[in-house]
């Protein structure tokens, strides 16, 4: 779920608590840096129109000059990011200081998914061309300077485990180990294909110590083959230590076997063990 981002408070604390106190403007080419300097994360255009003495419809012209010197990013109507120093020669800040300020302005939960989650357990295997958020409703892709966000709109981002990821901005919910082992096997596509799947899941299991318990915990919000599909790949290329709990989780008698590929004919071999449908090969990068 999106969190609450104390930087984002501190600025509306600032004008609550001083009240009729006139406040001393600040000049669009040193805005960026106040709001850095004050702990500011975000601003909404009413809010950069009182820190610059200016009507909210003339925001856009003070800061056109800055925004292209990379000192602002507006990932969305109404929203102001600045950048800080070290992330302007890239057209702004990573995905993780953007998605929270973002959700909070558009109202969507959500938790950094798939194999940007991944990156964060140092199992990505290849760096990620985009940054994968699952979120509670439709929200538009969009690029931020160099960060190309991608959001997928899942009903599960309430309810499955997330783990709180310390940020630049604050707390920002990631996807926990067992919960980006599963969102891989069920959407192979955001995650590369079946090969890059398998690198990822082989590398949760030695990089962040993927407990096939948590799997079984988290399997209920996801569909049976997803489950299968972790399993048998962690018994071919890691091993069968550990896994009978989630081998009984997936073995759901009244589901028929479940494709290894999903995109692939229902051909080859099944294995009964797994309830898997070997209708392609699997060869990760080991």
């Amino acid at each position: 779920m999106a969190t609450c981002n104390r930087r984002k408070l501190a600025i509306v604390t600032f004008y609550v608590t001083m009240g009729d106190v006139q406040i001393k403007t600040v000049r669009g080419p040193q805005a960026a840096d106040w709001a850095l300097s004050h702990g500011v994360g975000a601003m909404s255009t009413a809010q950069v129109a009182d820190l610059l003495g200016v009507p909210p419809d003339q925001v856009r012209r003070r800061l056109a000059a800055p925004v292209r010197r990379g000192e602002w990013v507006t990932p969305a109507r109404g929203l102001w990011v600045p950048v800080r120093p070290e992330h302007r020669a890239s057209g702004g800040p990573p995905g993780t200081e953007l998605v929270d300020d973002l959700a909070e302005h558009l109202g969507f939960q959500y938790y950094v998914g798939w194999l940007s989650a991944a990156a964060h357990y140092g199992a990505a295997h290849h760096a990620p061309q985009v940054f994968q958020v699952a979120t509670s409703t439709t929200v538009a892709d969009r690029d931020v300077g160099r960060v190309r966000m991608r959001f997928h709109r899942r009903t599960r981002v309430a309810t499955v485990p997330t783990t709180p990821v310390r940020t630049y901005g604050g707390d920002v919910p990631h996807s926990t180990a067992a919960v980006t082992a599963l969102d891989v096997a069920t959407d192979l596509d955001l995650a590369g294909g079946l090969d890059n799947a398998a690198n990822v899941i082989i590398d949760l299991v030695a990089e962040a110590d993927l407990d096939p318990a948590d799997v079984v915990d988290a399997a209920q919000w996801f569909p049976a083959a997803s489950a299968r599909r972790v399993g048998w790949l962690i018994e071919t290329f890691v091993g069968p230590s550990g896994l009978d709990p989630l081998r009984t989780a997936a073995r759901v008698d009244d589901i028929p076997p479940s494709l290894l590929h999903p995109a692939y004919p229902r051909r080859g071999p099944t294995d009964t063990r797994w309830a898997l449908c070997l209708n392609t090969e699997a060869n990760p990068d080991t």
